[in-house]
């Protein structure tokens, strides 16, 4: 998916980049001490006066972004989303047990949700979203954000991630720069591994075969962070890769360039 910063002029109070789709993360730039808001929410600034806004995968298509600067003057840019359609993607050979889960795991599966939420309440002040991400594996890319997943003929949640495939043991790597705040077995996701880049952006590593870091260590961008693996609810090694802003599932895609070929 193409990331490159919109074509539209921009006035001066207010610079916004990024894909303007649903499910997309955008970043932005006001002058210090502005204060900006999306569709009457309060958006977050940093000391820089950049910040990030993101759209789920059924947003609304019409949106209101506001900047007020310090003389009390406004710029409004009005934000038109382009509407995605999603794909239903059939996975068959699965454990029962991963698609239904028995009883005797559900105190652990409600744990482990827990766990991922604290893992993504941190607001650090690190800056590196703003920087280029790249990707953190190499190979074809397998699943995509968004699509309906058919679990042994059973519909189930949407896929919030973008799959790609390599052989176990590849790879894997700090997309940017990061803290990490979770590396855990949990019972769908396998060896999970959340990093924080800032301002409430998440990006999570799912199916790992090891973690070579540990909570509380600081990443670089390309620094080896794991490896490939099949562990948790998957088929074969792959690596799911998922970006969140706060709580909302936003799609790698929309922050990334080109393929991991």
């Amino acid at each position: 998916m193409d990331t490159k910063p919109s074509d539209n002029k921009q006035p001066s109070s207010l610079v916004l980049n990024g894909v303007f789709t649903q499910g997309a993360l955008l970043r932005g730039e006001v002058p210090k001490n502005a204060t900006v808001t999306l569709n009457d929410a309060a958006v977050p600034t940093n000391r820089d006066g950049k910040f990030v806004i993101g759209f789920d995968r059924t947003a609304p298509l019409e949106h209101t972004l506001t900047v007020t600067l310090a003389d009390g003057s406004e710029t409004v840019r009005h934000i038109t989303l382009e509407k995605r359609e999603y794909n239903i993607q059939r996975i068959d050979g699965l454990e029962q047990k991963m698609v239904t889960p028995p009883a005797s795991v559900t105190q652990r599966i409600k744990q482990d949700n827990i766990n991922v939420a604290k893992a993504r309440s941190t607001n650090s002040d690190l800056d590196a979203l703003f920087t280029r991400f790249t990707w953190p594996a190499k190979g074809p890319i397998t699943g995509v954000y968004g699509s309906q997943r058919v679990l042994n003929g059973v519909p189930k949640w949407p896929h919030y991630g973008v799959d790609v495939g390599a052989p176990t043991g590849t790879p894997v790597y700090a997309p940017v720069d990061g803290i990490v705040t979770m590396a855990e077995d949990l019972y769908y996701s396998g060896n999970t591994l959340i990093l924080d880049h800032g301002m409430r952006v998440f990006s999570t590593f799912l199916h790992l075969n090891s973690i070579t870091v540990n909570v509380g260590d600081r990443v670089k961008k390309g620094e080896q962070i794991g490896t490939i693996g099949e562990t948790g609810r998957a088929t074969g090694p792959h690596l799911d890769w998922r970006i969140n802003l706060g709580k909302m599932r936003l799609d790698p895609q929309t922050i990334v360039s080109g393929t991991p070929k």
